[in-house]
Formats: structure tokens, sequence, C-alpha cells
């Protein structure tokens, strides 16, 4: 029976001996997790929207000032940003320490928090400056001994699931931080890969089934990505809304001024418009099921 319940490839030892902290104490326990005073894991359902990258000072300026008008609670952007493939065009170029900089100053004009992707243990002093929230991406989330390090820092810590891991290899991941005493830990769901996409574009798709299949086994916050996940704006929408149905934590979005401008994945960023009419919806799924935006 051990290997039978309490799914399919998560079992009983699993929650008691691999991931005892990550794994819940009981049905009802939820951690309730407050990063500059917005709670994940209780009623209210934060926002993170934002640049895929961080291009210029003016572009994070505009992007912080319009996204805080909305009602976003965090301002995402990516100075260190990886690619599939090692080559940069000329309008892809990583900002680095100078967009890191540009964060700060956009953070202390607008007064908004800030998440963003740390790839290398060399620059986590930098970054930990900055942010609020230290993003650990995909690729990296199985590099645990910079897992380790990033927990080390004792700032709260997003961590996206890997597009081929299981739930078990998630929650493995999570207990890497959380054993370090880092309980401020948000797990994001960024998409899976699978045979088919539904549209040549797409690389991945949303696992909305995830977000109640890890709530059965862990007391830690859901993040839903619909952006990464569909690679295609017009189904961010309908995949935000589903994901704030089946119980996410927290929204992350990506919105850019002038979104087949985008130095990066120019498919799959909504506008300022689009994100405003979008927050709207939000609040009227958030509170057909008892929750708030």
């Amino acid at each position: 029976m051990d290997n039978k319940f309490p799914g399919k490839d998560v079992t009983i030892s699993d929650l008691k001996e691999k991931f005892p902290l990550a794994a819940k104490k009981n049905k009802n326990h939820q951690s309730k997790i407050d990063i500059c005073g917005h709670v994940f894991g209780g009623k209210k359902i934060p926002i993170f929207a934002g640049p895929n990258m961080v291009e210029s000072k003016e572009l994070i300026f505009d992007v912080a000032k319009n996204i805080k008008k909305i009602g976003s609670s965090f301002m995402r952007g990516g100075a260190f940003k990886p690619l599939t493939f090692p080559y940069r065009s000329k309008k892809f170029n990583e900002t680095r320490e100078k967009g890191i900089e540009w964060l700060m100053q956009a953070k202390e004009k607008f007064k908004i928090p800030i998440i963003t992707e740390v790839m290398e243990t060399k620059f986590l002093p930098l970054v930990t400056e900055v942010t609020d929230i230290i993003q650990i991406g995909s690729r990296n989330m199985q590099n645990y001994p910079f897992l380790v390090d990033c927990a080390q820092t004792g700032m709260p810590i997003m961590l996206k699931r890997h597009y081929g891991s299981s739930i078990r290899d998630w929650l493995g991941a999570a207990e890497y931080i959380l054993k370090e005493g880092n309980k401020n830990v948000l797990l994001c769901e960024r998409g899976v890969v699978v045979p088919h996409t539904h549209r040549n574009t797409s690389r991945f798709l949303l696992d909305l089934q995830v977000i109640p299949a890890a709530k059965e086994l862990t007391h830690l916050p859901i993040i839903s990505d619909p952006s990464h996940a569909t690679f295609w704006s017009p189904w961010v929408k309908s995949m935000t809304l589903a994901s704030i149905a089946a119980g996410a934590d927290g929204i992350m979005l990506e919105v850019h001024p002038n979104p087949r401008e985008s130095a990066v994945d120019p498919l799959q960023p909504i506008s300022y418009g689009e994100f405003k009419r979008l927050r709207e919806e939000m609040k009227k799924v958030a509170k057909a099921i008892g929750r708030v935006i």
C-alpha cells in the first residue's frame, strides 16, 4: 500500500522521511508566508507582474509605475536571464549588474517590492541587496548546492518547477531549502513538457492539476505562471482565471508596455490595458471561491 498512496509518485514514506518539512502535518496545514505585507497562503491572492527581462531603466521605471497603479503586489523582471542557447542578438542583451541597479532605483522610486532571478552563487550578495524574493528558475530547480546557498541568505524564495519534474522532485528540491531553516518558500508551476501543446509556438502546458495535487501533499503556497506556460498571450487570461479557480495562492504575469517589442519571448506578454482588464476578471473568480485579489 505504501507505493499506492497518497499519489502516483509520492509515498507515505516520502512524506515522513524524504521531505517531512515540505509535507503537510494534517489536511488543514497551510503555511501563510508574509512578504512585504503580502500574505501568501491566505485569503488574498497576490500578483507578480512585469517584463521577462530588465531591458532598460526607462522600461523598468514605466513598468513599475503602471503595474503598481493597476494593482500588482510585486514587480518581476530579470537582469540575469537564462536562455536555452548561448547566443545573443542585438535586441537581447542581459543588463546584469546595471539591470539590478535599475531595479533598485525603480523599487525605491515607486515603492514596489521586487522578485528577480539569480543563477549563480557569486551574484547572491548583489541580488539580495535589491530583491524581496529570490527566484530560482526551472533549470536550477535541482541544483542542490545552489539551493542551499540561496536558502542560507534567509531571503524568501520562489522555486519554479522544472518542466520535466514530478511533484516528488519539486518537493524534494524545496526540502533542501527548508532544511536550512528557511521557511519562506513559494512553489511556482510554470508549465510542463508534453507531446502535444495545441499550438506550434507553445513549448509547455500549464499543469493546472498540479495545484490541487500539490496542495494535498504540501503546506507551501503554490504560484501559477500562465505566461511562461502558454507562451501565447491570448491564452493568458483563461489560464490565469483557471489557476485561481484551481486554488493558486499567487499569479505571476508577464506584462510589457509594448508586448510585441519585448526583447525576450514577445508572444507571451500582455499589455497594461490587458492586465488591467484581467485583474478585474480575476477579482470576480476569486470572489466566487471566497478569496480576494
